[in-house]
C-alpha cells in the first residue's frame, strides 16, 4: 500500500493511470461501514484509493472537530488489510489557501433537515469532495446512504458541474442490534448507546406501517417520534430522491430520515423504500 501525504504528489502519482480507479474518502476512524465502501471499490475497479481526512470547513463552530476520533494506526492497517492500493493522508494546510474560491451548497437543498441545523455544513462537504475528486480524479466514488442528504448534494453537485466520474451509493452497515455504524458511537457511553436503539427501532417501525399500507407521512413521522421519545429530536421527515418533502409514501423514491441527540452526540439514520 503506497501512503501519500500531498495533492500534488497523488496527482503526479496517479496521472498515468489506465485502469478504472475507485476511490472512497473518509475523515478516518474507520469501521465496518468504511469498509463496505473500500470492498465494493475493490469489486468495481482496478485500483483503489482512499483518503483520511478530517476537514475542518464542514465544522461548525463549537462543534466536535477536536475530538472527532482519530485512530491512525489502526486506519493504516484496516486499509492495508482491505487491499487498499494508495492511502492519501492530506494536512489542512495542504488542502485549502489564505482566499479560498468558494463553493455553495444548495439554498434549498442544501439548508433544510441537517443544513438547517448545521448552517454552511454542506459548504465545507461540497467543497473538500470536489478538491478531492479533482486531486484523484476516480472513475468511481463510494458513499454510504447513511449520509443520505450528503449523498443527495454531492451527486447532485458531479451532475451540476459535468464532473466525469460516478457516484456510487452503498447500503448502511449496522451492528447486530440496528444501530448503524458510525465514527460518532465512540462518544456514546453503554446506557447512551442503549438509547440509540430507538433510532433503528423507530425506522424498523415506519417499515412495518408502510408493509401494511399505512403511507400516510404525517401517521409515520408521529409514530416515529413517539417511539423516539424521550431523545431530543432534530428531525423527523420523509422526502423523495429528491429531498422534497412528500405527503405520502411512494415506493421506490422514499427517504425516511432522523437525526437525533444522544448525550450531546448528533446520531443519524434512515431508511430507503
Amino acid at each position: 500500500m503506497k501512503i501519500i501525504s500531498t495533492p500534488f504528489e497523488l496527482k503526479e502519482y496517479l496521472k498515468n493511470e489506465t485502469q478504472t480507479v475507485g476511490f472512497v474518502p473518509t475523515m478516518g476512524a474507520l469501521h465496518e461501514g468504511h469498509r463496505a465502501l473500500i470492498l465494493r471499490a475493490k469489486e468495481e475497479n482496478e485500483v483503489v484509493v482512499v483518503s483520511i481526512f478530517l476537514n475542518p470547513t464542514q465544522f461548525l463552530k463549537g462543534e466536535d472537530l477536536d475530538k472527532y476520533p482519530k485512530k491512525d494506526e489502526a486506519d493504516k492497517l484496516i486499509c492495508k488489510l482491505s487491499g487498499v492500493d494508495v492511502l492519501f493522508l492530506p494536512q489542512a494546510e495542504d488542502m485549502y489557501g489564505n482566499d479560498e474560491v468558494s463553493l455553495l451548497a444548495p439554498k434549498v437543498r442544501g439548508y433544510i433537515l441537517e443544513g438547517e441545523s448545521r448552517p454552511g455544513h454542506f459548504n465545507g462537504v461540497l467543497t473538500v469532495v470536489m478538491k478531492l475528486l479533482n486531486i484523484v480524479n476516480p472513475t468511481r466514488a463510494y458513499f454510504g446512504k447513511k449520509d443520505a442528504q450528503q449523498l443527495n448534494l454531492i451527486t447532485l453537485m458531479v451532475k451540476q458541474l459535468f464532473m466525469n466520474v460516478i457516484i456510487v451509493a452503498v447500503d448502511t452497515v449496522r451492528e447486530k442490534d440496528g444501530l448503524a455504524l458510525s465514527s460518532r458511537n465512540a462518544y456514546l457511553n453503554a446506557q447512551e448507546r442503549q438509547e440509540a436503539l430507538k433510532i433503528a427501532t423507530s425506522l424498523r417501525s415506519a417499515t412495518a406501517m408502510v408493509m401494511r399500507g399505512v403511507l400516510d407521512a404525517n401517521a409515520i413521522v408521529e409514530n416515529m417520534r413517539e417511539i423516539l421519545s424521550p431523545l431530543q429530536i432534530s428531525y423527523v421527515a420523509i422526502v423523495n430522491r429528491e429531498f422534497v418533502q412528500i405527503s405520502r409514501v411512494e415506493l421506490g423514491n422514499t427517504i425516511i430520515l432522523v437525526e437525533v441527540v444522544v448525550g450531546g452526540t448528533r446520531l443519524l439514520d434512515n431508511i430507503w423504500l
